[in-house]
């Protein structure tokens, strides 16, 4: 399949928009000469009311909602926007685990149901749409935010690193099995961007001194978007998913 570029997308989701990488995204692509129309949607109703303000269409939604709450949310979207025609899914959360001591499980299993499992959940509830879109000849992107750690895993967060790792596994066969459709499967690969993901562990002020600054890597990564490029890295992202496609592994499918 050519490149397609974001800029052929009418009508885009960012699901995670109320912070980070999501919010910075949103705001861009906003603001993009072919002038889409921007779904931002995420928990905090502060948050979203600010990005209101900004001209932004809003949702407010909870990935780790049941199954039939997050179809209930899709299907009436789906009505309300029927031009929908990309989903940028950047909800995550990170804690780190060190296994020689105690570990909570329940921060484990959180973060593989916010990393993967709702993000598999949501997109398959949208690409009933998206397939029904390309039957009519029109394209449309899914888009996942998965991670530099889901080539190289950090041994500090052991757990993020391999939720990660599945959502890139998982990203790399839906763009093979859609590969005769218009649904575009692109993958966003962030560094280390500066972010609040990491406040709750209260890591924020040492890893400041490694990351790289969030404008920088919106910039990037919109002109990656823009390109229609498959893989979006950036930073050391990039470095390692160099050698990583170097070692032969892409030649797989």
């Amino acid at each position: 399949m050519a490149p397609v570029s974001i800029d052929n997308a009418k009508c885009v989701l960012v699901i995670g928009a109320t912070s980070g990488i999501g919010r910075a995204l949103a705001l861009a692509i906003s603001s993009l000469p072919s002038h889409p129309t921007v779904i931002a949607a995420g928990r905090r109703q502060d948050r979203l009311k600010e990005l209101q303000e900004k001209n932004l269409e809003t949702l407010q939604i909870d990935v780790t909602a049941d199954l039939g709450s997050l179809k209930q949310t899709v299907e009436s979207l789906i009505v309300k926007y029927p031009n929908l025609d990309a989903v940028i899914l950047s909800s995550g959360i990170q804690y780190m685990h060190d296994f020689k001591k105690d570990v909570d499980i329940s921060q484990v299993i959180r973060e593989i149901n916010v990393n993967y499992l709702a993000v598999v959940s949501l997109i398959s509830l949208f690409i009933p749409h998206f397939l029904k879109l390309s039957a009519e000849g029109r394209p449309s992107f899914i888009i996942p935010i998965t991670s530099g750690l889901g080539l190289l895993p950090s041994p500090l967060v052991i757990n993020y690193s391999a939720s990660k790792a599945a959502l890139r596994s998982f990203t790399t066969s839906l763009r093979k099995q859609l590969e005769d459709t218009k649904v575009n499967v692109l993958e966003i690969i962030p560094p280390l961007v500066e972010s609040e993901l990491h406040d709750e562990q209260g890591t924020t002020e040492r890893l400041s001194k490694f990351w790289m600054p969030l404008d920088e890597y919106t910039k990037l990564t919109v002109d990656g978007l823009r390109k229609g490029d498959i893989h979006i890295a950036a930073g050391r992202a990039a470095e390692v998913l160099e050698k990583f496609e170097k070692g032969g592994l892409n030649g797989l499918f």
